[in-house]
């Protein structure tokens, strides 16, 4: 009889703080992020027969490379399959990262432990200890957020491998400016916290402003193919703040919207072929079932 694993994971929108999750500013300083899933998932199912071979299927509700952490959230989703429900969602993470250290990853922690634990998370990164930190961001903000923050998919490809490796290469080799970039991230990420659980929304704006200024001081490469579609709703009001999802170049953007303007903002963008992510909060991680 054919046993069946069926494992739902969900991707995540990192708000702040990105980038030094990596281990090798981890290490040295110690990172911070700040972020949160989304009801697009990446589902895996596993079948095993009566001779123990194992069939894995992949499905996604987002496309791949989107920037929304994807191939970390695959990685979740593969581990929990094999490992069943005998595993803590933070072990499994690390699991995952693990996993995509030995096929030469070049990213952080941060996709794998916001798949596997779900809705907002602050985390720490020191080395490679991970700190959870208690989170807890008040409805209004959360409302306020869903209300304004949207999430636009370019359908421009990019290599976040090459971007980190060309980061990093720079970080190695001691560029003060990428240093510099990085420490004004980490901040950023401990805006993003006090802000969305005071409901201080001018702290999330400044916060997400940060982020962008720490980013351009990394790769100019990292923004410069969004600009051109978003400078003159930025100059106009209509986008308030916004940030490249994930390693960026590409990918997807997240816009927080003046209010009123949402619509507005998606139409335009949407005469250049980008995608509108409808989105709403998941607050549950991984679910496993098995049949």
């Amino acid at each position: 009889m054919v046993k069946r694993i069926e494992v739902r994971v969900p991707v995540r929108v990192d708000l702040a703080g990105g980038w030094t999750d990596v281990q090798q500013y981890a290490s040295e300083f110690g990172g911070e992020v700040v972020n949160f899933t989304i009801d697009k998932y990446i589902k895996c199912s596993m079948e095993i027969d009566d001779e123990g071979k194992k069939k894995v299927e992949y499905r996604s509700d987002v496309p791949t490379g989107s920037g929304l952490g994807t191939s970390g959230a695959m990685n979740v989703g593969l581990i929990a399959t094999i490992a069943g429900k005998n595993k803590a969602p933070e072990d499994i993470a690390e699991l995952a990262f693990k996993f995509e250290e030995l096929l030469e990853n070049k990213g952080g922690r941060q996709d794998q432990w916001a798949s596997a634990k779900g809705g907002f998370n602050h985390l720490l990164f020191i080395g490679d200890e991970v700190e959870p930190l208690p989170f807890e961001p008040m409805r209004s903000s959360k409302n306020w957020l869903h209300k304004h923050f949207i999430i636009l998919y370019s359908g421009i490809e990019h290599n976040s491998g090459a971007l980190h490796e060309e980061v990093w290469k720079k970080y190695s080799n001691g560029d003060e400016s990428v240093l510099e970039g990085l420490h004004r991230i980490r901040k950023a990420a401990r805006m993003m916290a006090n802000g969305l659980q005071q409901d201080r929304r001018e702290i999330v704006v400044e916060s997400l402003r940060e982020v962008c200024k720490g980013v351009d001081m990394l790769d100019l490469r990292i923004h410069s193919p969004f600009h051109s579609k978003l400078k003159p709703l930025i100059d106009s009001k209509k986008i308030i703040a916004w940030k490249a999802l994930g390693a960026g170049g590409g990918g997807s953007v997240g816009l927080l919207c003046a209010p009123n303007t949402k619509e507005i903002v998606i139409k335009e963008l949407e005469t250049y072929g980008w995608i509108n992510i409808d989105w709403d909060y998941d607050e549950l991680g991984i679910v496993i079932d098995e049949k």
